[in-house]
């Protein structure tokens, strides 16, 4: 049985051709960070952290030493030893990132062995077609912003999608006109969320979703801070619009608290930072036994977006029934050339529908010499001393 023989983390950059801000902070580059795990055969799998790249670099490298030779098909013994490793000190945040994506990569091995998707791997393909909503729909700095996100918003509708997110937070007058010009534009029948990256107090959140209700909002999505469970219920008892969040908890534990309180509709993990595909599985039985929907929040390149698909794919259907709506995940929309040039994918995505491949693993890969364009600088500076072996 073939075991792990290398685990290479690579950070890669991209400086934006038009920076962008939400509620929080404005980007004007894109830092990812991806891992290759190579086994004694050859066999190699890609995996993705989401948050601060160099600080999910430095993880990987800190699990190295623990599951180099370890039997890469055993992941659950692999992620227990690296949660136990972890937990004196980091049962929620950036390390479990660096867990998750050792995780998936793993999952990509583990299908290319058995020459099976990853969606099989985790019990079957419930859910063969999904139909993604468009994530964009951010700030820019230029003169008429509403005219801006309208052009934005028609543009996925053209496209064919069913549903989209736009961020709100720049204070509830300016948010309420934003929303009531997209809705205008885009009709009643595309699906229209809004995500304030908790931008607000309960009493500006329930001000606020009490102003956008006419507007039949899919869902707010992280209304108030990660950290006001209270509020967090306060505001779903309070306001017809569902409220979704869970992109800032960490494994099932994180998640059992969301839950408990009673804080959401809509769950919302990262594979890539909530400790992988392996605790995945068991937050979406955790949310299945509360009756919540779950849609991961994703953003990254397509190891990450195709990761969530298979996922996606393997949930049960809440509520079942013969004739209901297909699931739902995020599709990112914004620039970025780590996703579209560094990344390859399986994906076929037509007129606002995601079909989920048939192929080993989750289908995504790296094109090497792109990777190599766009390495993090600062951290290779003899690029040309780097040998991928794919």
């Amino acid at each position: 049985m073939s075991r792990i023989e290398k685990i290479e983390p690579y950070i890669i950059t991209h400086q934006l051709d038009t920076p962008f801000y939400f509620s929080q902070w404005q980007y004007d580059t894109r830092k990812i960070c991806i891992v290759k795990i190579t086994l004694e055969d050859g066999t190699y799998g890609w995996g993705e952290g989401y948050g601060p790249a160099q600080v999910i670099k430095a993880g990987i490298d800190f699990f190295k030493p623990f599951i180099i030779g370890k039997k890469a098909i055993e992941h659950e013994s692999i992620w227990q030893e690296m949660y136990l490793r972890s937990l004196d000190y980091a049962r929620s945040g950036v390390l479990q990132a660096a867990l998750s994506a050792i995780d998936v990569a793993l999952w990509d091995v583990k299908g290319k062995l058995l020459d099976l998707p990853i969606s099989v791997l985790l019990g079957g393909k419930k859910n063969p077609v999904i139909e993604p909503y468009a994530t964009g729909l951010y700030f820019e700095r230029v003169d008429d912003l509403k005219g801006h996100l309208v052009e934005e918003a028609l543009m996925y509708k053209d496209q064919g999608f069913k549903a989209m997110k736009m961020k709100v937070g720049l204070g509830i007058k300016r948010d309420v006109e934003l929303v009531a010009a997209i809705r205008e534009a885009i009709g009643e029948n595309v699906r229209l969320m809004v995500d304030s990256n908790h931008a607000y107090s309960y009493q500006e959140a329930i001000s606020l979703s009490k102003k956008l209700e006419k507007y039949d909002i899919g869902w707010f999505e992280e209304p108030v801070s990660p950290e006001d469970y209270n509020g967090y219920k306060r505001l779903r008892d309070n306001t017809s619009i569902p409220i979704a969040g869970g992109e800032c908890e960490y494994l099932t534990f994180g998640f059992k608290r969301l839950l408990e309180n009673e804080c959401v509709d809509i769950v919302q993990p990262d594979i890539c930072a909530c400790g992988g595909l392996t605790e995945a599985k068991r937050i979406g039985t955790l949310a299945h036994t509360y009756n919540k929907d779950v849609v991961p929040h994703t953003w990254g390149t397509w190891i990450a977006i195709s990761t969530a698909a298979h996922f996606v794919s393997n949930l049960d259907k809440n509520p079942g029934r013969m004739y209901g709506d297909l699931p739902t995940m995020e599709l990112d929309r914004t620039e970025n050339a780590l996703r579209d040039e560094v990344t390859t994918h399986k994906l076929h995505i037509n007129d606002g529908q995601l079909t989920v491949p048939d192929v080993p693993g989750h289908g995504a890969d790296v094109d090497i010499e792109k990777l190599e364009v766009y390495l993090d600088c600062e951290l290779t500076e003899k690029q040309d001393e780097f040998k991928i072996r794919a």
